[in-house]
């Protein structure tokens, strides 16, 4: 577990420096805006394109390991929507509980690509790529519609849809799977020029990732924060694992399968979350609580799939 700590440290010393440096008077706010919107629309969908042309998936079950990715974001979602009722009880909003949903159920695929990179073959960046393209889109649709029933909102799911289908990290990985096709590779300096700036993302994304986190802890109850954290970061790894493992998948595959599991929430859902009612600001502090906590999760996690796998 040491050997882990160790290697994904880096990764968190960048995102609690973009925190630090959001507190200084050295840029203006709009320069983190600036900054989120290009990994966003340019700097992310080329590190994924890169990563996808370049892997070798001939040793992976990605039909397996895929199945398994999506019934475990149904069951957490199906779990997320049983703990309502007892939540309610407890004292908590409906705009609240949105918020809880889906802190539990998004997870950002970003810092599991950076802790890929730096644990695993290149294969296992693919995957995680190719993980966060297929969740994408039943994730969204499902916050979307939870977020518009809790808080009497008008759902436009039409135009979710047509969100999703324009994203462009979907887009990046549509391309990287037709060039892939291809009878011919992409030129050698293209491509070398796509590799230059899907490494920047790394960096620079985990910036923006440190600077985005905020919200006062204070304001919440307890199980506001508890409960979106203990499903995000110790049921759905069980789940993850527990699921991949009865499908006989092993090895590298299930320490893939466990990091995806592993990762705090995505900060994407504090927009909706303002934008439809939801309660923005509860949303912003469990990413933060999330995001501290996973700085010694994941290594535990990894550190268990690697007992389990024998590796």
């Amino acid at each position: 577990m040491a050997a882990i700590f160790a290697s994904i440290a880096p990764i968190f010393l960048l995102i609690f420096a973009g925190n630090g440096l959001r507190r200084l008077p050295l840029f203006e706010p709009a320069f983190w805006r600036g900054l989120e919107r290009m990994g966003f629309y340019v700097l992310y969908p080329v590190l994924l394109f890169t990563t996808i042309v370049r892997a070798d998936f001939s040793g992976l079950s990605l039909g397996a390991v895929m199945l398994v990715l999506m019934a475990a974001v149904v069951v957490l979602g199906l779990l997320a929507l049983a703990l309502w009722p007892l939540l309610r009880r407890r004292g908590l909003s409906r705009p609240t509980y949105s918020s809880v949903f889906q802190t539990s159920i998004r997870w950002n695929g970003f810092i599991a690509l950076a802790v890929a990179e730096k644990l695993f073959p290149p294969e296992g960046a693919a995957m995680v790529a190719l993980a966060m393209a297929v969740v994408i889109i039943p994730i969204n649709v499902t916050t979307v519609s939870v977020v518009a029933w809790f808080t009497n909102a008008q759902p436009n799911l039409g135009a979710t849809l047509r969100k999703v289908a324009t994203n462009p990290l979907i887009i990046g990985t549509a391309l990287a799977i037709i060039v892939r096709l291809l009878p011919f590779p992409l030129p050698g300096p293209i491509m070398d020029a796509l590799h230059l700036v899907g490494r920047a993302a790394l960096g620079m994304g985990l910036l923006a990732i440190g600077a985005g986190l905020k919200g006062d802890v204070r304001m919440l109850t307890g199980w506001a924060i508890v409960t979106p954290t203990a499903l995000k970061l110790f049921v759905f790894p069980v789940l993850m694992i527990g699921m991949a493992m009865l499908m006989g998948i092993d090895g590298l595959q299930l320490h893939y399968l466990a990091l995806c599991a592993a990762v705090p929430t995505a900060m994407n859902g504090y927009v909706l979350a303002r934008e439809m009612g939801g309660d923005a600001e509860a949303y912003a502090a469990v990413v933060t609580v999330q995001t501290a906590i996973s700085f010694l999760s994941i290594p535990a996690v990894l550190a268990v799939t690697a007992q389990l796998a024998g590796t």
